[in-house]
């Protein structure tokens, strides 16, 4: 994967910019959630951590080109088989994570779904696609994707489906127009991708796909559609709890002043 010029990272690393303005105040992350769990190391740049029964965190950092930045997204068992949630930023990630699920979790990957167009949540699918594994997203995500270049899905989703053990749903535009967020209700962990930001995080980030008229709405559809939601499970940093939905409102407050 060819390094991508400056000026195109910053609509990729959505999550990673920062502001010099004065933050909203920093909430404190839920306990049940805080609690960081041994993380079990795959590779120099993949680890994964169990945050529930059956349900895996997996972290992926970019390389030098785009920054170095962790990535967030799950790994999911169902049956015999488990669903990744976002494949990592390279093929390479979804390589490691594959085998992983495969070889030590003896939960091989049946399926994936990805909960928006950018690089960190499309990165890895040449790997999935060469493993004959499906990946999903919306029909927009497939088309944005396409259109930016990167890696695309080839099945639909739609805007509120099970998925497995998951249930996806659509709120409205946000992080990006596209962006998906998914709940896994046995655990009540809800994964909101970039959607969501995490207690620390000081800005919503690089704006260039984001829609900060529509996300307060979208945010509230997305409370109202789950709202038994414990857990979440931010793009970037640490999970949390229902704080996190009230810090990324608090920052959509202050973007819109």
């Amino acid at each position: 994967m060819k390094p991508l010029r400056r000026v195109t990272l910053l609509a990729f690393l959505a999550c990673a910019a920062t502001s010099s303005a004065a933050p909203p105040k920093t909430p404190k992350p839920a306990r049940a959630a805080s609690a960081k769990q041994e993380e079990t190391v795959l590779s120099k740049d993949v680890s994964v951590r169990r945050i529930a029964p059956g349900v895996w965190l997996h972290i992926t950092k970019a390389g030098k080109d785009w920054g170095g930045t962790p990535a967030n997204g799950l790994l999911v068992e169902d049956g015999d088989a488990s669903i990744l949630v976002d494949t990592g930023w390279t093929p390479e990630h979804s390589k490691v994570l594959l085998a992983w699920a495969k070889d030590t979790l003896h939960h091989p990957v049946r399926a994936a779904l990805v909960t928006h167009f950018h690089i960190d949540r499309t990165g890895g699918i040449p790997t999935l696609d060469a493993q004959g594994i499906p990946v999903h997203a919306r029909e927009d995500t497939a088309r944005r994707a396409k259109a930016q270049g990167n890696p695309v899905p080839q099945q639909l989703l739609t805007d509120a489906q099970d998925f497995g053990p998951l249930s996806v749903f659509f709120p409205g535009a946000g992080h990006t127009p596209d962006n998906l967020v998914v709940m896994h209700p046995a655990s009540g962990i809800l994964y909101g991708g970039c959607f969501i930001k995490d207690a620390t995080a000081k800005t919503l980030g690089n704006m260039d796909d984001a829609d900060v008229t529509a996300w307060p709405g979208s945010l509230k559809r997305e409370r109202e559609h789950f709202p038994n939601a414990r857990i979440i499970v931010p793009g970037h940093e640490q999970p949390g709890g229902t704080e996190l939905l009230d810090h990324t409102e608090a920052l959509l407050k202050k973007a819109s002043h």
